[in-house]
């Protein structure tokens, strides 16, 4: 039997609807069921094919378990080597590279030291720092950021220089980005699975968490849409993850990539409606199910092979295209941070 397994924390629809989706199916030699872990045993192999990880970026025990899962041939959605690797500094600069619009956007010196340091760590760093070029770049009116944070925490909306620096000074010793806001018409968020499939969401941010997905979304031209999904997998293909949230922040035309290192969205009923949930969980059982089908890979016992240069699911792909060829021509998938855009229309 090829168990999928769910690893989750507070959330309450998602998780309980996905495995009896999944279940429902009756699909002969595949169960999902929550997963359950205690003290994890180094020769002890977890009992799951895939596990869709919805909580270890706040429960490290949970990070080193599914590592150990990883290598032991479990299918980890989002690859929890990579993830803990990612940041959102170096996401804006892959997205740049690779033809992405982004807004200007600077990291900062840690306002406070780190936890057991002192200055002399510090004697590479310029002193004192040029406020002047970076309001130059980026604007006084813009938005300060975690360079690893989520879930809006430590994010602070700006308008002019005093507000900046008293928003710097609450920083404490967290490693701040500091972005340039844009003044959008409108705001997307993309649901993107499985680096193939993508939800268009109207989203206002400005919102009440709760009233942030829209209803009656406002009309937008074709060519915009096209590329915003363009733009999506791009960068969910670029970065390796299966399961992610990229938002557009649309000015003047432009779809703005604001966020995209989401490895566990939003996927409550009450938040993203009844419309969007009903899609996410069929799309992402779609997607577990054919990893558990595949499972379990043999892994390359190399660092450079877990942190994802290539990705198991995407090396068994690229070796079933390879033996069909001669038969059927297959679009080559951009290899991870290959500096090459999504074709249009995927």
């Amino acid at each position: 039997m090829k168990k999928i397994g769910i690893l989750f924390g507070a959330e309450n629809s998602f998780p309980g609807a996905l495995v009896e989706h999944i279940n429902a199916r009756h699909i002969d030699g595949v169960s999902a069921e929550f997963v359950e872990t205690g003290a994890v045993q180094l020769n002890k192999t977890p009992p799951y094919s895939v596990i869709l990880d919805r909580i270890s970026h706040n429960i490290p025990f949970y990070r080193a378990y599914l590592k150990h899962a990883a290598l032991n041939g479990t299918v980890v959605i989002n690859n929890p080597f990579w993830w803990s690797a990612d940041d959102k500094f170096f996401n804006y600069t892959l997205a740049a590279r690779l033809g992405v619009a982004v807004p200007p956007t600077v990291i900062l010196p840690h306002k406070q030291l780190p936890a057991g340091t002192t200055d002399r760590f510090m004697r590479n760093l310029q002193y004192p720092l040029d406020w002047d070029s970076v309001f130059a770049y980026v604007g006084e009116h813009g938005f300060m950021k975690p360079v690893d944070g989520g879930g809006w925490r430590d994010v602070h909306h700006v308008h002019n220089r005093e507000e900046f620096f008293r928003a710097y000074d609450q920083s404490r010793d967290l490693c701040m980005i500091y972005q340039k806001a844009v003044n959008f018409d409108s705001y997307f968020r993309c649901f993107v699975v499985g680096q193939k499939k993508v939800r268009i969401m109207a989203y206002d941010p400005r919102r009440p968490h709760d009233q942030r997905y829209l209803k009656d979304a406002p009309a937008c031209a074709r060519t915009l849409l096209r590329r915003i999904q363009h733009d999506a997998l791009t960068l969910c293909r670029a970065l390796g993850y299966d399961l992610n949230t990229v938002e557009f922040a649309v000015e003047n035309g432009i779809p703005y990539a604001i966020d995209f290192m989401n490895p566990v969205p939003d996927a409550e009923l009450h938040s993203v409606g009844q419309a969007n949930f009903d899609w996410i969980i069929k799309e992402v059982a779609d997607m577990v199910i054919a990893d558990a089908k595949t499972a379990p890979h043999v892994p390359e016992l190399r660092w450079s092979a877990f942190l994802g240069a290539t990705p198991p699911k995407a090396a068994r792909r690229a070796k079933k295209k390879t033996a069909a060829k001669k038969t059927s021509p297959a679009r080559k998938k951009p290899a991870r941070f290959a500096l090459e855009p999504a074709p249009a229309g995927s």
